[in-house]
């Protein structure tokens, strides 16, 4: 009997990193680490595309700040930068009020009722990020995490010939060297489908693959995404467009913030936002509990109907009327007996 891939008793909130989780820029403790000036770096950065189209370039905007980080190291300005060194600077990122202790804190919450333990309603958090993974993996909320997406750098890159070698050297002293990953906002998408079919938790779903709505993991209805602005409109789009839930949030300390978010709201790109405060008493955390319980409610409704519509209600035996009862039931009334006599 063919069966139903998962359960979809799971509910998702995934998150944008910066600006969002956390103030400023993740990358702002290398530039600290190694006395580079941040704001150089930035509009370096974002002066790249023009100057390479001057030369005859195409390049990406969006792996142009890889890029240059790769500059950097090679020129010596952030020499010995690796996966290790980003890792242990992932410890001085700081985090806006709240975090990382919401995190469980939101778990807890799929547990207020005995109905939602009664089926099994579990929440996951996922960093969807166009920074940095090796970053985020060092950071306080990598521990309340259940999967991260981000850019990932190669060390010792493979040298030609690799295949035809039995041992390959791998340099103790190694740096970064070459783009392993990149998450962009266009492909952040390709991650909410990811975690939407499974794929991040069974490698044999090919995200490509055609999955029916009933056989995928978690459904996007039961997604909430959570970002920082105009940037994560693919993201709000898929998950809104297919029935989940989509905040931003802003800094209060930014007033041009609430009013980009005002606009998004207005033009039904998300569902609501509020600050980037996630204490308990923050209008950001009260309405994440309200739609989790919602997601709850849904799910428990949904689960108590399928369970109503595919179980028929069992034979019940036919118990005769007790000897008198029959004999009643046979002897006409009075009333009658003067008709048919």
């Amino acid at each position: 009997m063919a069966a139903t891939l998962f359960t979809q008793n799971i509910i998702a909130c995934i998150w944008d990193f910066d600006k969002t989780l956390i103030p400023e820029y993740m990358q702002t403790p290398l530039f600290r680490r190694y006395g580079v000036d941040e704001a150089t770096f930035w509009a370096e950065t974002n002066a790249l595309v023009e100057n390479y189209r001057r030369r005859g370039y195409t390049l990406y905007s969006e792996i142009s700040y890889l890029n240059h980080l790769l500059t950097y190291v090679l020129s010596g300005r952030m020499g010995g930068l690796n996966n290790a060194v980003l890792f242990e600077s992932g410890s001085d990122v700081r985090f806006y009020p709240g975090l990382p202790d919401f995190f469980p804190l939101a778990k807890s919450w799929v547990a207020d009722k005995p109905e939602y333990k009664k089926h099994d309603i579990r929440l996951e958090h996922y960093v969807v990020s166009t920074g940095l993974a090796q970053m985020i993996r060092g950071s306080a909320i990598a521990p309340h995490v259940d999967g991260i997406w981000g850019c990932e750098f190669i060390e010792n890159p493979l040298q030609p010939g690799f295949l035809q070698q039995k041992e390959l050297e791998i340099s103790a002293t190694a740096e970064i060297a070459q783009i392993g990953m990149v998450i962009d906002n266009t492909t952040k998408t390709r991650a909410l489908f990811e975690i939407n079919k499974g794929t991040n938790k069974n490698p044999a779903i090919d995200v490509n693959s055609r999955v029916a709505a009933e056989d995928r993991r978690i459904p996007f209805q039961n997604m909430i995404y959570i970002a920082d602005g105009p940037s994560d409109v693919p993201s709000f789009s898929v998950v809104k467009g297919n029935g989940g839930n989509a905040y931003a949030v802003y800094n209060p300390a930014k007033p041009e913030e609430y009013a980009q978010n005002d606009r998004l709201r207005q033009a039904g790109r998300i569902d609501h936002y509020g600050p980037a405060d996630y204490t308990s008493a923050s209008s950001t955390t009260q309405w994440l509990r309200l739609h989790i319980h919602e997601i709850c409610d849904r799910i428990v409704r949904d689960r108590e109907a399928a369970v109503a519509q595919k179980t028929a209600r069992p034979p019940r035996h036919l118990n005769p009327p007790p000897r008198d009862d029959r004999a009643r039931a046979a002897k006409p009334a009075p009333e009658q007996s003067k008709f048919l006599e």
